[in-house]
């Protein structure tokens, strides 16, 4: 199952509030866009690998210092609360020196310096759309987007409020990218190893 089975809003009359997402089922990830709640499903596995993957190749280095710089924070589907909008991406970053401590709430009303995004057929025209939007009024300075079909990366930079694409990566491709340069890691890593066919009995009789 996919992240999202559908990016059509909830049908409520009013506005939806943060209370809404407090009284979302606790199996669905909730967000609000410009006044509409929308709910999906938890993510699916080749979703779910590229997400860790992610973070566990960027924290050690970037948020411990082990083998990188430090110096942030990176979390995975963090709550954020961005003006009127409650989104949750799949992964995001703060620099430590704009955000030394983590805030005691649910939530974070500071926006990421960094975002990254796992695209699934349900959740991209809002992630590519009114969610990509969003994160540039509130100032992201990067966006990640990670595709599992097409096994893509596209890192975008903010420049004069608009996003200017820096690089789009394919198959095994070396991933060395603001603003994370200071360490490389292969394209490959986000996605699930080939399958292995371990030949049957009979098969292996029959190829000898």
């Amino acid at each position: 199952m996919s992240k999202a089975q559908s990016t059509e809003p909830e049908s409520t009359p009013r506005q939806a509030t943060y209370q809404d997402v407090l009284d979302a089922p606790p199996h669905k990830v909730a967000e609000i866009v410009d006044g509409k709640l929308y709910l999906f499903p938890r993510p699916a596995p080749t979703h779910a690998i590229a997400n860790s993957a992610i973070g566990g190749l960027l924290n050690p280095p970037f948020q411990y210092g082990r083998g990188g710089p430090g110096g942030w924070w990176i979390l995975n589907e963090p709550e954020l609360h961005l003006g009127d909008h409650i989104l949750v991406p799949d992964v995001g970053g703060w620099r430590k020196e704009r955000m030394p401590n983590i805030p005691k709430t649910a939530y974070f009303s500071l926006a990421p310096d960094w975002v990254c995004e796992v695209l699934s057929p349900s959740t991209r025209n809002l992630d590519l759309g009114r969610k990509r939007a969003i994160y540039a009024q509130q100032g992201v300075k990067y966006l990640w987007l990670i595709d599992p079909n097409s096994q893509s990366l596209e890192a975008f930079q903010l420049r004069n409020a608009s996003w200017e694409l820096i690089s789009t990566l394919s198959g095994d491709n070396t991933v060395c990218l603001p603003p994370f340069e200071e360490i490389d890691f292969n394209l490959s890593d986000l996605w699930p190893p080939p399958t292995v066919h371990k030949a049957s009995p009979a098969e292996s009789m029959t190829a000898s």
